[in-house]
Order: C-alpha cells, then sequence, then structure tokens
C-alpha cells in the first residue's frame, strides 16, 4: 500500500473518529448483483420496469403484491449470499476502536450485521431487505418479515400464504418493504438521516467503500468531511465521483483495489503498534 496512506492513517491509531460508508460495491463481491444491473430489472405484465420504476411508492400504491414479489426476489438473492472478507474487517475495526467507529451503508442485504457488526453502530440509510413496516403507517415500527416467507425464484407468484404473513401485526393492513424508495424522502427515525450528519460533522477519517455517489445522503456525509478539511480515502475499482473528491482534497487517496482486499490491509495498518 501506498506509504503516504500508510502515514495518514497512522495518525488515526489512537485517536480520530472512523466513519466508514459502503455502497453496492462491497456487496457485489458477495455475489448481490447491484441494484441498477440487469439482474434488478422485473417484468410485469407485458413490460419491463426498471428498478427505478419498482423501486417506488407510487408503483407500490398502485401493485403492492408486485413490488414484494420483487423484493421478496432480491431478499433471496441477499439471503444466499455470505459476507467477505470486506464485511469482517469492519467488524474488527468496530471492536477495536467502539465509539470511535462508525458505519453508514446504503445497503439492504443486511450483511454487515450478519458479520458482526452491531445495530447501535450501523446506519442502514436504505433500510433492510428482511424487514416490513406497516404501509398504512399505523405506527411506526419495524418488524421482521416472518421466517414462513420464503425469498423468491423470479417465476414464483404471490401467494395467499404470503398474503397472510406479509400484513402489519398490530393492524392486520398490509405492510411494505422497509426500503426507502424512489420518491420517497430520508427521515430519521427510519433512516438516520440526522444521525448519519452528524456522524460526519464529527468524522476525522471517512473511509468510502464501493459506492458512486448516486444518492443525496451519501453526498452529504461525504461533503461534510470534505468541507472540514477530514481525510477521504475512497475506495473503489473504478474512479467515481467519491474518488474525484478524496484526490481534490488536501489529505485524500482513491485506492483502486476490491474491498476484501483493502479494508483488511486498512485494518492492519490502523490496529498495527
Amino acid at each position: 500500500m501506498d506509504q503516504q496512506l500508510i502515514d495518514a492513517l497512522a495518525q488515526f491509531k489512537q485517536q480520530g473518529k472512523i466513519t466508514v460508508m459502503t455502497g453496492a460495491g462491497i456487496s457485489a463481491e458477495s455475489g448481490i448483483p447491484t441494484f441498477r444491473g440487469p439482474e434488478g430489472y422485473w417484468t410485469f405484465g407485458s413490460k419491463e420496469y426498471h428498478p427505478q420504476e419498482m423501486a417506488t411508492f407510487h408503483m407500490l400504491s398502485q401493485y403492492p403484491e408486485e413490488v414484494w414479489r420483487w423484493y421478496l426476489y432480491r431478499m433471496g438473492v441477499c439471503r444466499s449470499a455470505e459476507p467477505n472478507p470486506g464485511h469482517f474487517a469492519l467488524v474488527d475495526m468496530e471492536a477495536e476502536f467502539g465509539d470511535r467507529f462508525t458505519l453508514i451503508t446504503q445497503n439492504i442485504d443486511g450483511l454487515h450485521l450478519r458479520a458482526g457488526n452491531s445495530l447501535e453502530k450501523t446506519m442502514q440509510i436504505h433500510g433492510n431487505v428482511s424487514y416490513m413496516r406497516c404501509l398504512e403507517e399505523c405506527t411506526p415500527e419495524v418488524y421482521p418479515i416472518p421466517e414462513e416467507v420464503p425469498g423468491k425464484a423470479k417465476e414464483d407468484p404471490f401467494t395467499e400464504y404470503d398474503r397472510h404473513y406479509l400484513r402489519c401485526p398490530r393492524c392486520g393492513s398490509m405492510s411494505r418493504p422497509h426500503i426507502l424508495l424512489f420518491d420517497e424522502s430520508y427521515n430519521e427515525h427510519h433512516y438516520h438521516f440526522h444521525s448519519a450528519l452528524e456522524a460526519a460533522q464529527k468524522t476525522d477519517l471517512l473511509i468510502i467503500v464501493g459506492t458512486a455517489g448516486a444518492t443525496n445522503l451519501p453526498n452529504q456525509v461525504a461533503m461534510a468531511v470534505y468541507q472540514q478539511g477530514g481525510t477521504i480515502i475512497d475506495i473503489n475499482i473504478e474512479e467515481n465521483t467519491f474518488s474525484d473528491m478524496a484526490l481534490r482534497s488536501r489529505r485524500g487517496f482513491f485506492v483502486q483495489k476490491p474491498s476484501g482486499q483493502a479494508l483488511p490491509e486498512i485494518f492492519e495498518i490502523l490496529a498495527g503498534d
């Protein structure tokens, strides 16, 4: 690893707030297709829908069972995947740095939690595909999707069985996936909007992993750290908005490697004697 980066990381061994912000790239290394790729497309009736069309409240309100079927397919893909070395390196970081560490993830697959990161230190700013909440908003509570509801193959229908178990436990109305949809806004209760920005304002070292900056809150987090002169490290296999931002900053770095390789290396430097 570049000696300048090693020297920059050395100052955070004993002090400074460390925030890691992850996107689809880290999960792609576990075999989960990126959301906007061909695997995200969905045929409904005679039309093929893009993810940006399926993942909307407009579509959910019109065709809730079809949106559920799509998300149950995605849930099945996520459940069949396993955390990779990048995920486990972030578990090690949380254990090593405790209150100095925060994890912000755009990923809805739950792999960070399955790897061992704590819910208290993990802000799932786009939700989690294994959870649901009331479509009618009778309560803000979030519930695990019952184990009786399996992930689906693309050709599997939505059944009466699914209809029974995917109801709000409180009022009996249809539930919805606990996911931030494209035509919805971030909020604090479900998506940690203010908490993520507060964490950014206290961040000395921001490590961005496998995301290209296509959504609003991650951009705000990165910009907050950039404007206050924090150190930004972007890990990605391709150049992107955040690699440009890191290289424009006074103390930024672009690590053009898979996160499963780069994150263990970075942890070893940060935790080393």
